[in-house]
């Protein structure tokens, strides 16, 4: 699997050959004299060829046509509105006629002078250009200065009415032929492009060549805009000449090669320090596809060369390891992603920089996960980390506040929303993989919970025991390090199996009378026993995570149910006893997480059976618990140490003495 991993990404990375050089505007050539392997062309930049266009722009006269129904329409126009106007305002018939010849005449003289469709595109240079009017078979070379536009034109009509004695109601005769007024020389959008695009073929790209052997650049001299731009020239020329690169056989050996090490380097970190990922071909598979699906999403933007790469969620890869795994395989999965894109990306160095600076962001701002709204706050951290990077790197380059295009920073903004995808990407990957993630600890450990308010109605006693035993799990997991949303949710089910026959536990019965005591002591110890068979039933009924059912199954370890193993030898000394009748199946705590429990749910069961607690005797009953469970090698398999279990007694004595209010004495 990881053989064809490896080989997957290697087969979808771009198979561009590199140019091996790093180099920055500004910045001294550190390498040895730069001599041209072959002849090249040397390409204009960005702004020498928008000046050029501009240069063209300023010389290509845009192309116009004339419309000769617009004028008729716009008499006949105004002499309906005229009339209607007329007819409402009780004009008399003169003076109707004398706004009808008025319009007439105004109109005539403003469309046979013509109304032009200004462009700005064109005023940039000059307000008043050139232009040529095509009317019919004929052309015409004009200045926008001898034809009129919408504007000029309602200027002209207003002070030709205000001269005329005869019209008294000037504002109205010059609103209703304003509105006739639009333009009847017409901008030609296909001809005018056409011309601009054969003035276009005309602009060279390229300012001159390079000979084969012509020194570039010197060791030890500063970068300045001509070297820049042959150096740029000369990788532009190697990347993107197919008989410059090198076979694509070598090329891919070369991916193979570098993606194979750094995912054997991630194997051998999984060996070391997580075992069992390493030996679990499940959760592997989804730490493969998970760098498979970022390279191939970066080999993807790189093919159809999208705006800028920056736009693409690197912080994702880092958020969905640290919530379904843990920080510093995060870290070390995020920072291999990186290494191996670096590769693929121009200005690696800066790329490197912001994507490792960004996803230790991400997962600093995410170590411990006890809210939804971590991930929001996560995306804030990642953006500002971005800004706040990016800007340095830009001061830098440029040693100006003034020359920042603040637009540059509008990827990152959309990289940081798209990173919020991790969210649902975590349920799949879940639903999947069958991999229990943080967020799914904290909706178990939500006590609404169907499974758990079922708990509290049949068996409200093991549901008070069972917070009470959450409480102390969860602090001395806080202790000593580990997982503590997992042992909260751990404690609060490990018990759910009582709800079978809730009353053949003692926290449950509360009616003075106990079925015990009709039973046997073999009966009555598999009917204590069989609370954990029950227990992981119901959790794989409800669906509950295999990390849950490993607390219902290890809680009591393969421990022996003393009382009535201990009463059955008191009462029949001569009969042969199995002991199997009397113990738990286990199998014993094999993680500190469930180690914890156990010690933390044996101490909370036996502290309910103290009468009038003090001090010493919730020390002694600490102390006993604990070292019965050593003394049973009940830890063997756990990961804990005896300093642990010296913090976890200690924990212990400190809250059951708050529960059962003892002052302590000093």
């Amino acid at each position: 699997m990881i053989v064809l991993t490896i080989l997957f990404i290697a087969f979808i990375l771009p198979k561009q050959a590199r140019f091996k050089f790093e180099y920055e505007k500004g910045k001294v050539w550190n390498q040895e004299d730069l001599i041209s392997p072959f002849e090249f062309a040397i390409q204009k930049t960005p702004e020498q060829l928008d000046r050029d266009e501009n240069e063209v722009l300023k010389s290509v006269k845009p192309i116009y046509r004339l419309a000769k129904t617009v004028s008729k329409e716009a008499v006949e126009s105004s002499k309906v509105a005229i009339n209607s106007e007329a007819d409402q305002l009780g004009l008399s018939d003169f003076e109707k006629e004398h706004f009808l010849k008025t319009a007439q005449q105004l109109l005539d003289k403003i469309y046979n002078n013509g109304v032009i469709e200004l462009k700005k595109k064109y005023q940039r240079f000059n307000p008043n250009y050139n232009f040529i009017l095509l009317d019919q078979n004929q052309s015409h070379d004009l200045n926008t200065l001898e034809v009129l536009d919408v504007n000029t034109a309602i200027t002209f009509i207003n002070q030709s009415i205000a001269d005329d004695p005869l019209i008294n109601d000037k504002k109205l005769l010059a609103n209703l032929l304003q509105a006739q007024i639009r333009p009847n020389i017409l901008f030609d959008v296909e001809m005018t492009a056409k011309v601009e695009a054969d003035a276009n073929q005309n602009i060279s790209p390229t300012l001159g060549m390079v000979e084969k052997g012509e020194l570039i650049i010197s060791r030890g001299d500063v970068i300045n805009a001509e070297s820049f731009q042959k150096l740029e020239s000369l990788r532009v020329a190697f990347e993107g000449d197919p008989l410059l690169r090198a076979d694509r056989q070598w090329l891919f050996l070369g991916q193979v090669l570098l993606v194979g090490l750094v995912i054997m380097l991630l194997v051998y970190f999984l060996k070391l320090f997580r075992k069992d990922i390493y030996q679990d071909i499940r959760q592997l598979s989804l730490i493969l596809l998970i760098i498979t699906g970022m390279l191939a999403t970066l080999s993807w933007a790189i093919k159809f060369d999208i705006p800028s790469l920056y736009y693409i969620p690197y912080c994702i890869v880092a958020i969905i390891i640290r919530v379904l795994f843990d920080s510093r395989l995060a870290l070390n999965i995020h920072l291999l992603v990186v290494l191996i894109a670096s590769f693929l990306v121009p200005n690696s160095f800066e790329f490197a920089f912001l994507q490792i600076c960004a996803g230790m962001s991400a997962i600093y701002s995410i170590r411990k996960l006890t809210r939804r709204e971590q991930f929001f706050v996560s995306a804030l951290v990642i953006l500002i980390t971005y800004i706040v990077a990016y800007l340095g790197i830009l001061l830098i380059k440029d040693a100006s506040f003034a020359k920042i295009e603040w637009v540059n920073f509008v990827p990152f903004l959309i990289s940081v929303t798209l990173t919020l995808l991790a969210y649902p990407l975590i349920y799949g990957f879940e639903k999947l993989f069958g991999i229990t993630s943080e967020i799914t600890l904290i909706e178990l450990s939500n006590t609404n919970s169907p499974l758990l308010r079922e708990l509290a109605f049949k068996a409200p006693g093991t549901f008070q025991h069972s917070l009470q035993v959450a409480n102390l799990a969860e602090a001395a997991i806080y202790k000593i390090g580990g997982n503590a949303l997992l042992v909260r949710a751990g404690a609060l089910y490990h018990d759910i199996g009582k709800m079978e026959n809730p009353q053949y536990f003692i926290e449950n019965q509360n009616s003075g009378s106990n079925p015990h005591d009709q039973l046997s002591y073999e009966k009555s110890a598999q009917i204590i026993i069989r609370h954990v068979y029950k227990g992981v039933e119901i959790a794989q009924k409800y669906r509950l995570p295999k990390l849950i059912v490993d607390f219902i199954r290890t809680h009591h370890g393969n421990t022996r149910v003393d009382y009535f193993y201990q009463s059955f030898l008191k009462n029949f000394p001569e009969k042969l006893v199995d002991e199997n009748i009397f113990r738990y199946p286990g199998p014993i705590p094999f993680t500190k997480e469930t180690a914890v429990l156990m010690l933390a749910d044996s101490v909370e069961a036996a502290s309910r059976s103290l009468n009038n607690p003090d001090e010493a005797q919730i020390i002694a009953l600490v102390d006993r618990i604990v070292d019965y469970k050593l003394s049973q090698n009940q830890l063997i398999d756990s990961d804990i140490t005896l300093k642990d279990i010296k913090a976890i007694k200690d924990i212990f004595k400190t809250m059951l003495m708050s529960i059962f209010h003892v002052r302590l004495s000093y």
